[in-house]
């Protein structure tokens, strides 16, 4: 080996440490500098002592690294090291980033929906929204953890306490409709739609009361009573999923299901300052749900914000072969409902505003003019958010919403004779002739149901049924020729133009659901604020088949703009709903973070690279 000399060293050294200091115009070196070259005579005449001061290196390269990182997260945001849960308004993110810390379980969480239903459902404001709770839900939460713990969670909805209308079928708890007549009824087997929560991890927290056999607006049943609005006891919750309405907005569960064949879910929504998606027909099967008219019957989601309603829906939708409509789904559902959650979806986009049933009901009842005003202050939110939203026009409206009979209960009698046969030999009734007969029914139902009794002819056999048949899909053909023509992403109308009616009020509630449910045209609600005296509205989007994508982006683009849901002053948080915790770093933090800490240790191994470079130089 050439020898170097002591100078050649230092120089080396210098371009190495840079370590120089100027003291009387002279170059000097600082103790840094002076301890490496001390450091390097000694390994250089003892070669065996520099593989142990390369280790002593690499350790502490390696600690520098890790205090840095340590450093760093202690002045990160208080946020990211501390998390405050809150029961009331929780989402299925909220609750997943507890259980992800292991700061809560699915037990826990069941227990805690529990204590609100029996706080707010049976006693104070007594909303009575539940018709059965699941005896079995705590065992089926705490297995559910268990399973977390070994293999993971199954999907988003794992452990999440869920309420089902009681028109979705349960093999293992009664399914009435709401009747008494259908009291004790446990069916075969599980509806589609449940088995499919129950799949994806969901804990089935109870059955929610309903406007008895989905035949009305107010939530009234023989079997579980009158459901109260929470906004105001004195109101109706709308109908007929108003004890999934009201016992979402109380926060009785993180998530609910509805069924709508006329306003069923969007009406409760509207009025319980809820999020609610009526889907495409064919998005959902209506397999093992209690029908009222299998031509308009579809059954969706109930929650408290769009992305809880397009989680949701991704465990919702989906091809049923016992239920031959939803076979028009393939192909056509996305990887995941949730990638629409575009905060800017507004922007850039066209939205009609059907006047015509903004100003009036489709009935031709005058708006609330608080309702109407509500409207436009939405309209000018979705301007101010970059969309184009203007008055449009549907040719001969009056004629399909105002003059067409409404003959949605038609073949009642036909569809709900077929799911009775399918409850087997032990069906406490097996027609629509037994429960008139049983006299198990609410009285105010009792003309209706003898009217559908009546009924000869089956729904193909029947000229005025095939009429209005025809003339949804003209009402069809009309809202498609405005969209294309006009270009647009949807149509905008109030739910309700009333706010939710005084219990016993029989004046017209003010519904404008027909447009969707004569056509099987998906449409979302939002909340839109609160009239003077408290009472929420919802503004209603319409798009084409299967464009659900579009209208979750539109009205998640709305909500987060403007934020209105609030819970009800009547269910306030209980003792215990709130704790804080250390929640897992987000993984951008923790990937942040891990980058930094190898292009750091990068560094120090080229320079110690540097450092045997300079002790070898030849």
């Amino acid at each position: 080996m050439q020898r170097v000399s002591k100078a050649s060293k230092t120089q080396a050294y210098l371009s190495v440490y840079g370590d120089t200091v100027q003291i009387n115009g002279k170059v000097g070196i600082t103790s840094r500098l002076y301890l490496a070259l001390s450091v390097d005579a000694i390994v250089h005449n003892f070669p065996i002592l520099y593989e142990v001061y390369a280790v002593f290196k690499v350790v502490k390269q390696t600690t520098t690294v890790l205090a840095t990182q340590a450093m760093l997260l202690g002045f990160l945001p208080v946020t990211a090291l501390a998390a405050t849960f809150n029961l009331v308004e929780s989402t299925t993110k909220d609750i997943n980033a507890a259980f992800d810390a292991g700061a809560l379980t699915s037990e826990r969480i069941t227990q805690l929906y529990l204590n609100r239903i029996n706080a707010y459902d049976n006693q104070g404001p007594s909303l009575n929204t539940m018709i059965t709770i699941n005896p079995n839900a705590l065992q089926t939460a705490a297995a559910l953890d268990q399973e977390r713990q070994l293999t993971g969670p199954r999907s988003p909805l794992h452990g999440i306490p869920v309420l089902l209308k009681d028109n979705y079928d349960t093999f293992d708890l009664p399914t009435t409709a709401g009747s008494v007549s259908l009291e004790g009824s446990i069916p075969l087997n599980d509806a589609f739609q449940t088995q499919k929560l129950r799949d994806a991890g969901a804990v089935i927290l109870g059955k929610t009361n309903l406007h008895e056999f989905a035949r009305g607006v107010t939530t009234i049943s023989s079997l579980g009573g009158q459901t109260l609005n929470p906004y105001d006891t004195t109101r109706i919750p709308g109908g007929s999923s108003g004890g999934t309405g009201a016992a979402i907005a109380a926060n009785f569960a993180t998530l609910g299901t509805g069924t709508d064949t006329a306003i069923s879910i969007r009406g409760p929504a509207s009025i319980n300052n809820l999020v609610g998606i009526r889907p495409t027909i064919g998005l959902t099967s209506r397999d093992g749900i209690v029908p009222l008219n299998l031509k308009q019957d579809v059954g969706g989601p109930i929650t408290r914000t769009v992305t809880d309603a397009a989680v949701m829906l991704d465990t919702l939708a989906g091809f049923d072969p016992a239920d031959p409509v939803t076979e028009t789904s393939i192909g056509k559902i996305p990887e995941s409902y949730t990638e629409s959650l575009n905060a800017n979806g507004l922007n850039g986009t066209r939205i009609g505003i059907i006047r015509q049933i903004v100003e009036a009901d489709v009935a031709g009842e005058v708006a609330d003019p608080e309702v109407v005003g509500l409207m436009n202050a939405a309209i000018e939110d979705m301007k101010a958010q970059g969309a184009e939203v203007f008055d449009v026009v549907v040719p001969d409206l009056d004629f399909f919403v105002r003059t067409n009979p409404n003959r949605t209960y038609d073949r009642f009698k036909y569809d709900i004779n077929n799911y009775l046969a399918s409850l087997g030999p032990e069906a406490p009734v097996k027609s629509l002739t037994e429960i008139i007969d049983s006299g198990n029914y609410t009285p105010s139902l009792d003309t209706a149901l003898r009217n559908s009794e009546q009924t000869t002819l089956t729904p193909d056999e029947d000229p005025q049924y095939q009429l209005y048949l025809q003339n949804g899909e003209d009402l069809k053909a009309a809202l498609l020729s405005v969209l294309e023509e006009q270009n647009l992403d949807a149509f905008l109308y109030p739910t309700a133009t009333r706010p939710p009616r005084l219990i016993g009020d029989d004046s017209p509630a003010g519904g404008n659901s027909l447009l969707s449910s004569y056509t099987g045209f998906p449409s979302i609600v939002a909340p839109a604020g609160f009239t003077s005296n408290g009472l929420p509205v919802g503004v209603e989007l319409l798009g084409d088949a299967f464009s659900e994508p579009t209208l979750i982006s539109l009205a998640y683009s709305y909500e987060q703009a403007t934020m209105h849901r609030i819970p009800p002053a009547t269910t306030p948080p209980l003792p215990g709903e709130t704790f804080e915790y250390e929640p897992v770093p987000e993984p951008s933090t923790t990937i942040g973070l891990t980058v930094f800490g190898l292009t750091a240790l990068g560094l120090k191994l080229k320079q110690c690279r540097k450092f045997q470079s300079a002790r070898h130089i030849t």
